[in-house]
């Protein structure tokens, strides 16, 4: 049937509509964010090596390594990692509900049936209408929702970012240890065949009656101890391997990765970055920066909730006497109504004021937070660049005391040769060159490690794909609009 609307009902309908105007006004009635300072100092306080090379590139500093295999590791690692493909899934759940996060403040409209009885149970009835609802949204309330929506979607690109740096990060110092505990191996072995080489001599001389038993003995320990250091770079080499095939999402190693290579060497680099670009790079910054956005929408909604809930309804109902008989209604069967929704906290106002009390303290919370994962950013960058000119040098001078005894086996040698010199002689120097080398490989090792402690503390990382990158343009405006 025809909708009627009398002249009560549109005069109704006049007077809702000059209410929803005075109150639209407060729509956006949200408390201004807080203002964020991060601590972060001009320049950093450790001298950054000037190399006579490009800037190295935050998004693929590995590749400063100039290692093939490497580079394929992390290509395979970011396709196949479990942690990343979980932040991936977690990053498009939070972006389909920031999607619809504003569909809560729209008109809404719901169709119904059903049946009423009368309490005499003299007749029954057949209900069927349309109700439409729409939340106004004032007092903060829809600026709330958009923040606390625009938090989240933060928080899962940061989480997403921080898993592919930690992944990145994981795989480099993983084949770097793989490396180089193959190489220790190699050396290992090498000592072992010189310790027994050196308790033969020792056995022969006894013979000859010119080598007192305790040498032959502590020759023959020495070989013992030598093959006995064989079981931790052993041990070293099985654990990385698995662990890379963790961090590829496979069940197994890859055959090739046992096979014995030369452990990737440092390049030249430089890094240009400051202290400020940590908030641009660093996830867990990015991270706090968020939680911050999401606690003031939060502080907004509780803020919202300690004042009336204002919107409007409609409704259009038809009903039906299922037990009348007759084919037409003397009396009209539908009716609309129109108006005003408003929710008042009343008796329970106290509670909303403490949960409102609770959010603001909450939100110093996290400024206090961001607060510091700037600090703890900026202070695991400067420890990473001491760390880093630390093992530098430790590294020259291990090259150095390796160069030394070298020269000093080559001289023996050539004693040796010469009938000056005994062979237990070469056996000790190449021993001594031997074991120069192998601190010389730990501390390669430890050099590239603390290159890659300090890009891991950058938070460096290769750029999304584009289907993980926040879908809404003005995605993260908020965190990095944020004044600081």
């Amino acid at each position: 049937m025809p909708l009627r609307l009398s002249k009560a009902t549109s005069n109704r309908w006049s007077r809702t509509c000059l209410l929803a105007a005075a109150f639209s006004g407060l729509a956006g009635c949200a408390a201004p964010l807080p203002r964020l300072a991060p601590p972060v100092p001009a320049q950093w306080q450790h001298a950054v090596a000037a190399d006579p090379a490009p800037p190295t590139d935050l998004h693929g500093w590995w590749h400063a390594f100039a290692d093939p295999g490497l580079d394929a590791l992390v290509d395979r690692a970011l396709a196949g990692n479990l942690d990343v493909a979980q932040a991936v899934e977690r990053l498009r759940a939070v972006r389909a509900l920031h999607e619809r996060a504003h569909a809560r403040y729209l008109p809404a409209l719901n169709a119904r049936t059903n049946d009423a009885i009368d309490p005499d149970a003299s007749a029954s009835f057949f209900v069927a209408g349309f109700d439409a609802s729409w939340e106004l949204g004032l007092f903060g309330r829809a600026e709330g929702t958009r923040r606390e929506s625009q938090g989240a979607l933060d928080a899962g690109v940061a989480d997403l970012h921080a898993a592919r740096v930690s992944l990145v990060a994981e795989v480099v110092r993983e084949w770097i240890g793989l490396r180089t505990a193959q190489q220790q191996e190699q050396l290992l072995q090498r000592i072992s065949r010189q310790r027994r080489h050196a308790w033969e001599l020792q056995r022969t001389r006894q013979h000859l009656q010119l080598a007192a038993p305790e040498e032959v003995d502590q020759a023959q320990a020495a070989w013992a101890q030598a093959e006995a250091a064989l079981a931790a770079p052993r041990q070293a080499i099985d654990a990385s391997a698995q662990r890379l095939a963790v961090l590829l999402g496979q069940n197994h190693p890859d055959p090739a990765w046992l096979q014995a290579g030369t452990p990737p060497e440092l390049r030249a680099w430089r890094l240009d970055g400051t202290p400020a670009e940590l908030l641009r790079t660093r996830p867990e910054i990015a991270r706090a920066e968020a939680d911050v956005l999401r606690t003031a929408g939060e502080l907004a909604l509780t803020h919202a909730d300690l004042f009336p809930s204002i919107g409007l309804g409609a409704s259009m109902v038809w009903a039906t006497d299922i037990n009348n008989n007759r084919r037409f209604s003397t009396t009209p069967n539908g009716i609309a109504s129109l108006g005003p929704v408003i929710d008042i906290p009343l008796f329970d106002w106290g509670m909303r004021l403490a949960a409102n009390h609770a959010k603001a303290h909450e939100l110093k919370a996290s400024v206090l937070a961001y607060r510091q994962a700037v600090l703890q950013g900026v202070a695991e960058v400067e420890t990473a660049l001491g760390s880093l000119q630390q093992q530098r040098q430790r590294e020259q001078q291990d090259m150095l005391a390796w160069q030394a005894l070298q020269h000093a086996d080559q001289a023996v040698q050539a004693r040796v040769g010469l009938q000056l010199g005994s062979p237990l002689d070469r056996a000790e120097s190449q021993v001594a060159a031997d074991q120069a080398a192998l601190e010389l490989a730990d501390a390669r090792a430890a050099h590239s490690l603390a290159y890659v402690a300090l890009f891991k503390a950058l938070g460096g990382a290769p750029l999304p794909m584009p289907e993980t990158v926040p879908a809404t343009p003005q995605a993260s405006a908020d965190t990095h609009g944020m004044p600081r």
